[in-house]
């Protein structure tokens, strides 16, 4: 399997109008994209502008259609402004 984490920092103006994007994409992705066995949004509570997914796919490929997936380029685009810095990593899950 193949495990994708991003930590956001948005613009501190944009965390109301970010979330409820966030939220759907990774709805849809759940939903649409049977590569996706798992997307899930954090926050963390002491500061409001982080955000960090976990994302599980089924394989790579699988992660690659995902952001080849109109909801996802729908998505990156109209946040590209909110997020003051963004990271991503990728990983293969050892226990399964």
């Amino acid at each position: 399997m193949y495990v994708i984490t991003v930590d956001f920092t948005l613009h501190a103006q944009h965390i109301g109008a970010f979330m409820p994007l966030m939220q759907e994409n990774a709805r849809i992705s759940r939903e649409t994209e049977s590569a996706c066995l798992r997307f899930d949004v954090c926050r963390d509570p002491a500061q409001p502008e982080r955000v960090f997914l976990y994302e599980v796919y089924a394989d790579r490929d699988g992660f690659e259609a995902h952001l080849a997936a109109a909801h996802f380029k729908a998505f990156d685009s109209a946040v590209k402004a909110m997020v003051a810095s963004k990271s991503a990593r990728a990983f293969e899950l050892a226990n399964g």
